[in-house]
């Protein structure tokens, strides 16, 4: 197995492999985006040239970072029974609406708040209804010859350099007023994002995918040692190649682009206020640790910190609906 990290340590920030007890750093300016723009084959000769041969440092002794800073994060919506308490939760409304199953669903979210395993997640301004989200996210590496632009499923599935843990972190609240503008999430998605602990490499689960391309591998969260929820990432209702090829529909991915599986069923809070009736387990509150575990990947975990206290709405200015243009003189 294969795990690439990014840790901080003797007063710097080091990339390269984790084997064991012990990280060994790549040479010096070389990271995980090196990495992944060379591609996953040379990424696995490069690990066994490095692990065991250049000098270790203790994984006791570092500060795991997020994995890598994302070029982009493209979040998908893929589990049919989170979807369906999400909708209560948020619309009240029983059932998943027809257009769920017609094709994959995604939003856009942002790489420049992603944080690491171990970080204290403030509470944004405004929320009272703070949740975490509990997914997978595969990563895209580069393919010899490829440009990354409308791949088939079989195409995109060579460009899935590995898989890392996703904690899509949501200030409900938030979300729930913003959504009803029919637009997206915004300051209730955009302030937190945690990867980690690392990247495994695609190739510790070339065996065990199924006969449609699906990993039935468990997923589960815990709030301060209790547990919430559990799953299985083979319940998505796509695949992940099938994931990066919609992706890439006339559009792009590129090395460094991170695609979130969306939360695996009983996977957050809000999906189970909805099946509830009630906010019950309560939303996160300051102190709460969140840790989440992905079988063959590993954990992450994260301390609720404070809420941070500003006002954080503008109310619109209201404007005269005057439609009729001013009439501009011709010039002789």
């Amino acid at each position: 197995m294969v795990k690439i990290a990014r840790w901080n340590f003797d007063g710097g920030t080091q990339s390269g492999f984790v084997d064991g007890v012990n990280c060994y750093p790549l040479p010096a300016g070389q990271g995980v985006q090196t990495l992944l723009d060379a591609g996953l084959e040379e990424t696995l000769g490069l690990a066994r040239d490095t692990i065991g041969s250049s000098p270790a440092v203790p994984l006791a002794d570092v500060e795991l970072l997020a994995p890598l800073v994302p070029a982009t994060i493209r979040d998908f919506v893929t589990f049919e029974e989170h979807v369906e308490g999400m909708r209560m939760s948020i619309d009240g409304m029983a059932g998943v609406m027809p257009e769920w199953y017609e094709a994959p669903t995604f939003y856009f979210t942002n790489p420049h708040t992603v944080t690491g395993t171990g970080e204290v997640i403030g509470i944004p301004a405004g929320c009272e209804d703070l949740d975490f989200e509990t997914e997978v996210a595969a990563v895209v590496g580069r393919v010899p010859g490829s440009d990354g632009r409308n791949l088939t499923a079989e195409e995109a599935h060579r460009h899935i350099f590995g898989y890392t843990v996703l904690n899509d972190w949501s200030a409900r609240d938030l979300q729930r007023r913003e959504m009803k503008v029919s637009l997206g999430p915004c300051k209730g998605k955009d302030f937190a994002n945690t990867l980690g602990p690392w990247i495994v490499t695609a190739d510790e689960f070339e065996d065990r995918h199924d006969a449609e391309g699906f990993l039935p591998i468990s997923m589960a969260v815990k709030v301060n040692g209790e547990a919430i929820g559990q799953d299985l990432l083979s319940n998505m209702g796509w695949p992940f190649a099938e994931l990066v090829a919609y992706a890439s529909q006339d559009s792009v991915v590129r090395p460094g682009d991170v695609l979130g599986s969306g939360t695996c069923g009983s996977g957050c809070l809000g999906e189970l206020w909805g099946r509830n009736g009630a906010k019950t387990p309560p939303p996160l509150k300051t102190g709460d640790v969140v840790r989440m575990t992905v079988e063959g990947i590993g954990s992450i975990e994260n301390t609720v910190g404070d809420r941070r206290e500003a006002v954080t709405r503008v109310a619109a200015r209201v404007r005269p609906r005057n439609r009729v243009a001013f009439a501009v003189a011709s010039q002789a």
